[in-house]
């Protein structure tokens, strides 16, 4: 089956509890329709660049899936419709990245910037 990486905001009045019940939510969606919740990352609320919705901020979530195209689809449909996902990104991928995504990563365990010129 093919991969996919889903990024979603969620509205920022939301509590945390719920947005993470979003992503349980979603998941069950695509495990219904034959796919696979592979992992899944909660990275909190984040400053957004611009207003979307009159929000400044929003619960971002980050799905990795082994689904059909069918699944992805019903799935992506419902997130759409609901009412507290304000945006919803996904990418075929040809294989997940093992660990946590950058985002989870600490700022030291990047690496791949370079050094500060004085």
């Amino acid at each position: 089956m093919p991969l996919y990486e889903h990024v979603f905001i969620a509205r920022q009045d939301l509590s945390n509890t719920q947005a993470e019940g979003l992503i349980e939510h979603f998941g069950a969606i695509l495990s219904d329709n034959g796919g696979n919740l592979v992992e899944h990352e909660y990275w909190g609320i984040k400053t957004m660049a611009y207003k979307i919705n009159k929000n400044r901020k929003g619960h971002y979530a980050f799905l990795k899936t082994d689904a059909p195209a069918p699944a992805v689809q019903e799935m992506e449909r419902l997130m759409r419709l609901h009412d507290d996902v304000m945006r919803v990104l996904t990418i075929k991928v040809d294989a997940h990245n093992e660990g946590p995504s950058v985002q989870m990563q600490k700022r030291d365990e990047r690496g791949d910037r370079r050094e500060r010129r004085n």
